[in-house]
């Protein structure tokens, strides 16, 4: 065997080649590798080392092309591979390491070795005196480029058994107009992220049967963008190993925006590279896997590669599943919820704050302007529904603007499921609404279905079935219809869950345009009779806000529209509300001091109140809608003047209706405004 000494040099002569795009970090490379031999335990200590097979792959050409051609000593062929140099790496701080000797016909008619030594000759010749005057700087300046460049170039035109990397990461739409061309030329299938396309690249840089192993995004692993990537790989070469890292996986890197993946790809796929690892003796390649994606800190990662099950899934089956989306998991046999159900799109508007309001910014949504669909942040029969647009018919500016996309207006009028795009992927019922560009709505081919799929789709078995094929921070629509569904199943659950089929819209909240508007009425659904049904008077910390809302004579859009889908329980509070209307301030001004005839506010609140909670107004009932509203101990009357438009301002938004006016004195003027 080798000494230490005659190993290390070895490595470094035969084993070892680095490409870098920034020159200073190929000298700290360098700095690293010459100290680690140095330090190598028997291997010498500090003596010359065999030369570094490390290039710099973006250094930039300063000088003008004849100059540089001249370099090539009057030879030829030299001359012409100087020529392609010059024209290939004039972009080389832009295309780094994508760049590749062997495309060109220079690689033709030069050796890249042979062009290395003739400028090493010229770089002689430079450091000499030429009739007694010495070289310019500049003019060895360029020598120097000339080797380096070469030196690059002997390394990129070579092939490797194997390649490993930390790729660069950057989106299409933030390249450089001449990286995207580049990309798209020689990367079609890769070029959505230059991720992707140094993944491509490495696998060039091997040899056939050679490994690439690398640290890049996950999301290519399953976004529709990169399926004719992933075929093409899955097709023609053959993949080892990948290891989800999720959110946090370095220390130097913090928040969930870098979630990353390790993964190990040789290229090609004949039968007689000894390249499957696990399985050696069985037919076709075996894809292992093993995730630990979950928020942990980066040391519990780090073990779990090693201690974590290792899955493995057959590579060909990879292309059986959805868009050919990689996956840990054996494939399903049953249906996907896309054959029962299609999932749409939301608007986008392009300037939100001239098309999208609260519906409490509004006087009415007639004509104009439309319900407007969103989600909550957990599963919820009706929630997100706290919003209008102005549609105008579809005849106004918003229908004809080239910056918004209307999108899945087939299916406004239709009942559906809408889905948030993003974290938990919380549902909700749409009752025939357009939707906003967070969420998608399921819409079901069968309306019968809808019962199945929102049993479906309110599980946690959903979620986890989308985040299996789709990890990204935001999923595309068309990945909620991508996941296996069990309709006998999920109809089984429907029948015992919703015997009497699903709610009819209700809520209590009154930041959502279905609520009844009664300050203490109350629907639930009860679990017994598995339908709405009405509940104990609320004293929560919104029914103060709901009536000194319809004192100044605010009103809830389910009030004003009779037509509007509600539960029975929910249309009978919103008549129970016609005994409040007396109440409402005929000009929206409430004076807090009593003023001109009129009340003080506080005692005007207290009659309505009194009215609203009929029998069940006490004393007991003032005191605990004070607690819900962190006023203990206090009364009304100091709840009105010093926190009832804080808490206004927070429960709507920041996007008042009421305002407080006052003139900062305790005892003087002060009025509430609607």
């Amino acid at each position: 065997g080798l000494s230490a000494r005659d190993a290390m040099d070895a490595v470094l002569r035969d084993n070892l080649h680095g490409l870098e795009i920034d020159q200073r970090c190929v000298e700290l490379a360098a700095f690293a590798l010459a100290l680690t031999a140095w330090r190598y335990p028997g291997a010498g200590g500090y003596r010359p080392l065999p030369e570094l097979h490390l290039a710099c792959s973006g250094l930039p050409i300063s000088v003008a092309k004849e100059e540089w051609k001249a370099l090539g000593l009057g030879k030829k062929n030299l001359t012409i591979a100087l020529d392609w140099l010059y024209d290939s790496f004039k972009d080389a701080p832009i295309l780094g390491s994508l760049l590749d000797p062997t495309r060109t016909s220079a690689a033709k008619i030069a050796q890249w070795g042979e062009l290395s030594e003739a400028l090493n000759q010229a770089l002689a010749q430079e450091n000499s005196q030429e009739n007694g005057q010495k070289s310019s700087d500049e003019q060895r300046e360029t020598a120097v480029t000339a080797q380096g460049l070469a030196k690059a170039a002997t390394l990129l035109g070579d092939r490797y058994h194997w390649v490993i990397t930390n790729v660069p990461y950057l989106s299409r739409a933030k390249q450089h107009i001449k990286l995207q061309e580049f990309c798209a030329d020689y990367y079609p299938a890769a070029k959505n992220d230059l991720a992707t396309v140094f993944l491509d690249r490495c696998l060039e840089l091997c040899v056939e049967g050679g490994t690439t192993s690398n640290v890049l995004p996950q999301n290519w692993l399953f976004l529709t963008s990169y399926k004719k990537f992933r075929e093409k790989l899955l097709n023609n070469d053959r993949w080892h190993l990948i290891a989800r890292l999720g959110p946090g996986a370095f220390e130097t890197i913090s928040g969930e925006v870098v979630k990353a993946i390790l993964i190990n790809i040789s290229r090609g796929i004949g039968t007689g590279q000894s390249t499957d690892l696990l399985h050696s003796d069985d037919q076709g390649n075996w894809l292992r896997g093993v995730d630990v994606s979950e928020p942990r800190p980066t040391a519990q990662k780090a073990t779990g590669l090693s201690e974590n099950e290792v899955k493995s899934v057959e590579q060909i089956k990879q292309l059986e599943n959805p868009d050919a989306r990689i996956s840990l998991d054996e494939a399903s046999k049953i249906d996907l919820l896309s054959a029962y159900a299609t999932s749409y799109q939301g608007i986008t508007t392009g300037d939100n704050p001239s098309f999208i309001f609260f519906f409490w910014e509004t006087n009415s949504i007639q004509n104009e302007w439309r319900t407007f669909q969103s989600t909550g942040d957990e599963p919820f029969h009706y929630s997100g529904r706290n919003q209008v647009f102005l549609w105008e018919n579809g005849e106004g500016y918003l229908a004809s603007s080239d910056a918004a996309r209307i999108q899945g207006q087939a299916a406004w009028e239709s009942h559906g499921i809408s889905v948030r795009q993003m974290s938990s992927l919380s549902p909700t019922i749409n009752s025939g609404s357009p939707w906003d560009m967070n969420c998608a709505t399921l819409v079901p081919h069968t309306l019968s279905c809808l019962p199945a799929i929102w049993c479906f789709c309110s599980s946690p078995e959903y979620s986890e079935a989308v985040r299996r094929i789709d990890q990204s921070l935001k999923v595309t629509n068309a990945t909620l219809g991508k996941v296996p569904f069990d309709l006998d199943y999920w109809s089984k659950v429907a029948e015992e869950q919703y015997p009497h089929g699903l709610p009819e819209p209700y809520t209590d909240d009154p930041t959502q345009w279905i609520f009844h508007g009664h300050p203490c009425g109350s629907v639930i659904w009860d679990e017994e009779a598995k339908w709405t049904a009405h509940g104990p008077l609320r004293t929560d910390d919104t029914v103060l806000q709901v009536a000194v809302a319809r004192l100044l004579g605010c009103r809830w859009l389910a009030e004003l529209d009779p037509e509007m889908e509600l539960a029975e329980e929910q249309r009978e509070w919103v008549n129970r509300c016609e005994t409040l209307l007396g109440h409402a301030d005929r000009d929206g001004i409430v004076c807090l001091p009593a003023v001109r005839g009129e009340r003080r506010a506080v005692d005007r609140l207290e009659v309505l109140l009194a009215d609203a909670y009929g029998d069940q107004w006490s004393a007991s009932t003032r005191t605990k809608l004070l607690e819900n509203v962190d006023h203990a101990g206090k009364d009304l009357e100091s709840w009105l003047r010093d926190k009832f438009f804080a808490q206004h301002y927070k429960l709507f938004q920041n996007r008042p209706f009421i305002w407080h006016i006052w003139d900062g004195l305790k005892d003087g003027f002060s009025a509430l405004v609607n």
